[in-house]
This record gives C-alpha cells, sequence and structure tokens, in this order.
C-alpha cells in the first residue's frame, strides 16, 4: 500500500517504523515529517488539506494516518472522505470531544459515564463562586487545545481564581481558555488506555502510563510528556472491563446518538480512585510518549491495524500483543518546557552491544536535517525505547540507550516507571 501519514512527532516515526520495520511492501509518506523521517519514507510539504487529498489521490494514497489532533479538530478527515480517500481518524465533529473540553464534559454528563464534578463557564464570578465550594487541590483547564499544556492543579483557593482569571482574560492560552472547566481533584493514579474504534467496533490496547511533569519524582510544570511504558500492572482484568462497560460502549452509543459516531483511537486518561476507573479527560489520538511504545508491542501487523479501523472492519481484526514491556524515555531540550533553545547536533554512538541493539531503538521527534547531520530543534527530540521480559529490563535497556544518544543540553527525567517497580 501506499500509505500517508500526517504529522510531525516522535508519535508519527513511531508508526512509520513499526509499519516499515515488519511490513517492507508498503510506501511510506510524511507530512510534513521530520528530519528522521525521510529516512522511513518520502517527506512532502502540502499544508492546504484540500491540496493534500488532491496530491494523495493523484499519487494513490491507499491509506492515511492521521498523528496529531490539530488537523482532526480541523476538519482533515471530512475533507479526505469527500475524496473518497481512505483515512483514518474521527471527523471534525467527533474530534470535538479533544478540541473542546466544556464539549467533552458534556458529553460524560450526558451517557453517565463517570468523571470529577466539574463546571464550564466563560463567567469569572460563577468560577470563583463555584471555587469556594470546593475542596483542594483544585483543576482548572482551558478549553481548547493546549497542546497537553492547559490544565492548573491549584493549590490553594488564590491561586485556582487567578489561573480562572487569566485563562478567561485570554493571557494564559489565547483563545484555547476563554472558555473553562472547573473540576475536583481526583486522587488515585493515572493511566492511559487507548481504544481503536471504527464507529461501531472497538478493540483495546495494552494500559500505558505517562509522565507529564519535568521533573524527577513527579516534580516542576507540566509537559507534552517525559515518558512512558506499557502494559502497566496498575490495571488488571476488572478494571479493563469497568472501562469497557462503563466507558467505551456508552461513548460510542452516545457519539452515534449525536450525529458523529468516533471513528479513531479514543485516547482515555483515566484516575483510578479506590479501584474504580474515573475519567479526566478524552483525546482523539495517539499519546505522544504513549505510542512510541505501544507500536512496537503489536505482534500484528500495525498498517491493518489502521486499515480496518478506517474501513469498518475492527470486527475481523485478531489483534496480537508481544508478550514484553517497552519503556520510553524522552530526550528534551535544555530549556524544554520554559522556552526554545539553540539547535545542536546529535551524534548516537555505535552500538556495540547485540542484546541492546536488538532491544531498543531511537524514535525521532524534534529534529531536522541540515547538510545530512541530524539536529535537535528544542522541544522533545527524540524517544529512547527499551524492551524487555520484564519493566526492569526494558527500563534498563531504554536508560542505556540514553546513555549512547548525545547533543548540546540533553535533558531526561531518571525516574520513568517508578510507580511500577516502587
Amino acid at each position: 500500500m501506499n500509505i500517508l501519514i500526517l504529522g510531525s512527532g516522535g508519535r508519527e516515526y513511531s508508526i512509520g517504523l513499526a509499519i516499515s520495520k515488519e511490513e517492507t511492501e508498503h510506501n511510506l509518506f510524511f507530512m510534513p515529517g521530520n528530519g528522521a523521517t525521510d529516512n522511513l519514507g518520502t517527506n512532502i510539504n502540502i499544508k492546504d488539506y484540500n491540496e493534500l487529498a488532491s496530491w494523495a489521490k493523484t499519487n494513490e494514497i491507499e491509506l492515511t494516518i492521521v498523528g496529531p489532533e490539530a488537523p482532526l479538530v480541523d476538519g482533515v478527515v471530512d475533507i479526505f472522505k469527500e475524496n473518497d480517500l481512505t483515512i483514518f481518524g474521527p471527523s471534525k465533529a467527533a474530534a470535538e470531544l479533544e478540541g473542546s473540553k466544556v464539549y467533552m464534559k458534556n458529553i460524560l454528563k450526558k451517557y453517565n459515564i463517570p468523571t470529577a464534578a466539574f463546571i464550564e463557564t466563560t463567567n469569572e464570578k460563577e468560577a470563583h463562586d463555584f471555587i469556594d465550594t470546593m475542596n483542594l487541590p483544585i483543576v482548572v483547564k482551558a478549553d481548547g487545545l493546549c497542546g497537553g499544556k492547559g490544565v492548573i492543579i491549584a493549590q490553594s483557593f488564590d491561586e485556582a481564581k487567578q489561573a480562572a482569571s487569566d485563562m478567561l482574560a485570554g493571557t494564559s492560552f489565547g483563545d484555547a481558555g476563554t472558555s473553562i472547566v472547573v473540576e475536583e481533584f481526583l486522587d488515585g493514579y493515572e493511566l492511559s488506555i487507548f481504544a481503536i474504534c471504527d464507529g461501531e467496533n472497538y478493540k483495546v490496547l495494552p494500559a500505558a502510563q505517562d509522565h507529564k511533569r519535568i521533573g524527577d519524582g513527579d516534580t516542576g510544570p507540566n509537559t507534552g510528556g517525559m515518558g512512558a511504558y506499557a502494559p502497566t500492572p496498575l490495571v488488571n482484568d476488572d478494571i479493563y472491563q469497568k472501562v469497557e462497560d462503563r466507558v467505551i460502549k456508552p461513548t460510542l452509543e452516545g457519539m452515534k446518538k449525536e450525529g458523529a459516531p468516533f471513528e479513531g483511537v479514543l485516547f482515555i486518561g483515566v484516575m483510578v480512585v479506590k479501584g474504580e476507573p474515573i475519567i479526566l479527560e478524552y483525546n482523539v489520538r495517539f499519546g505522544d510518549p504513549e505510542c512510541e511504545i505501544l507500536m512496537p508491542l503489536l505482534a500484528s501487523p500495525v498498517s491493518d491495524l489502521f486499515y480496518k479501523g478506517a474501513t469498518k472492519q475492527l470486527d475481523k481484526l485478531d489483534i496480537k500483543i508481544k508478550n514484553e514491556f517497552g519503556v520510553g524515555v524522552v530526550m528534551a531540550s535544555e530549556n524544554y518546557p520554559y522556552s526554545s533553545s539553540t539547535p545542536a547536533e546529535i551524534i548516537v554512538d555505535e552500538i556495540v552491544d547485540e542484546d541492546l541493539l536488538n532491544n531498543s531503538h531511537i524514535s525521532y521527534a524534534g529534529v531536522s536535517k541540515v547538510d545530512d547531520k541530524l539536529m535537535a530543534d528544542g522541544g522533545r527530540v527524540l524517544v529512547c525505547v527499551g524492551f524487555g521480559t520484564s519493566i526492569k529490563e526494558a527500563r534498563d535497556r531504554a536508560y542505556e540507550l540514553c546513555g549512547q544518544v548525545h547533543f548540546a543540553g540533553k535533558k531526561i527525567r531518571t525516574d520513568i516507571a517508578y510507580q511500577a517497580l516502587k
């Protein structure tokens, strides 16, 4: 097949890598891709979705996979489907589950899906009055897309009120914050669960755990994600069953009733409180860096997962998962997540250890190519991924690989998967 992957991060690189590693018969294209995706396929640069759909028809693209949320919220799936192209991802209407936290929370409420008590408002006084009725800490969220950073966990009433005021005034997150959600803080442990959906059917992938904060021990500001591991031992069959029965099934039924059947990846942010899964949020695409560890854990063809999801054939898909664990450690630039960093050349040592060579790899994200040199452009630069028969073995290999990668100012967390290894 000719396959087009939209996006430029580690998530999109990892999808392409998983396909090209096991399925050599496919031709891969990336829009726009990054400085390393051209090792897996061909990078193109057509930003207008109508022009891109026309290019896809001319070049006989048989499957398009959308990586990030912005094109989904902008309606790229609708445009491709209008052109009779096969594309994996939700419609513009269904993508509102991520595009608007207010919409998402109201869907959860309407279809009795367990979630934190909340208020959604555009009114500063209403927000402040609700905050006065709550227990600390208090969660304040901007409504729109903020790259995973539009959430403040306030430790005092004054901090919560200030966060709400700053968002509503547009000073924190611009237009994304002019409507907000204020909700109760849930005390438990967090999971990322991914359901591949075709509007009717779904397949659940192994649960992962992401590490959002910049510093060891979950300290410092939120980021797009500093590392992840899967499968997590913090989930059992009972929790999976509750998520299917109380969350996935009513969401798919509800979205059909809303006239926006959900197709694509439903990323379920779950907080487990005393054994009960409570929904924090939905996203409408793979998490990053969770995608970088989940794709290599698939033993069945990765392209099948996306193609059958895009063509309403998930009921015919038998997903096989490797009997191993994956740990991904994000290597970020010096000033992440505070400010941009100076581009720096990436040097990867030759790996002579056969064990490490066969059980680890790099997924590249914020990189470009200058005179055939790979440059760290800033932000989250790459993910070092390790595999093993235990989480500890996979983690040790991921960190061993980190030691082979060098660029000025590289920054990593040293405790990825710590909750599973306590």
